[in-house]
């Protein structure tokens, strides 16, 4: 199950209705929401309105990544602006379990987020809540970095945990650099949902969707 999650953080927000109709005329069916406090990281971008917002001119599977401070606040919020899945970073949930667990009283699926210098045994004890793991391949809160090296090993290590522990069907989710430059690494490491950026919303979008679509067509 290969997906693409297009980053709304880089798109053109004066152009949203619009761009969000050229993903899904060319198959896209994820968008990727990211939703900073300025607190867990530096910037803030946008809420709950604008989430709301966009859910009207859209279909498209909402792949919301807090990075917030004890995310599990707002599960009921997210849940009435139309998020299809919440993912969470380990980091900033004081109880990962209950967090996750809110998420799912809600419907929705719910995700742990790790941060590049993460470990993954901050998993161990809630794979049996988890619809996806999130490895960021970049240091959160900012768009165009460079995707990180030492992620490959990091997902290729990930997708070995969650086999040998009984969960082959959980998906690996990267976010941060995966560009043309990038992505077989990523998809050979074991990822099967990219987020990608200005890798799609640069230039010609429907191209830019195609490509990653080839790349995963020949892996199918």
């Amino acid at each position: 199950m290969y997906k693409l999650a297009p980053s709304m953080l880089s798109a053109d927000f004066s152009r949203l209705g619009e761009q969000f109709k050229i993903l899904e005329d060319n198959g896209v069916e994820w968008l990727h929401i990211d939703v900073m406090d300025g607190q867990f990281v530096p910037p803030i971008s946008f809420g709950m309105p604008v989430i709301t917002s966009i859910r009207k001119c859209t279909k498209m599977f909402f792949d919301v990544h807090l990075m917030v401070d004890e995310p599990g606040r707002y599960a009921e919020d997210l849940k009435k602006c139309g998020a299809d899945m919440v993912t969470v970073h380990a980091e900033a949930c004081k109880h990962l379990d209950r967090t996750l667990q809110a998420i799912h009283d809600q419907g929705m699926q719910a995700g742990v987020v790790l941060n590049p210098a993460t470990p993954l045994n901050v998993i161990d004890y809630v794979m049996d809540r988890l619809d996806m793991v999130l490895l960021m391949s970049v240091n959160p809160g900012y768009g165009g970095q460079s995707y990180i090296p030492a992620v490959t090993q990091k997902i290729r290590d990930l997708r070995k945990k969650l086999d040998d522990a009984g969960y082959p069907n959980i998906p690996i989710e990267v976010d941060g650099g995966v560009n043309a430059k990038t992505v077989d690494e990523v998809l050979d490491a074991g990822a099967e949902i990219l987020v990608a950026g200005s890798a799609v919303f640069k230039d010609d979008i429907a191209a830019n969707v195609q490509f990653f679509h080839d790349k995963f067509a020949a892996r199918a």
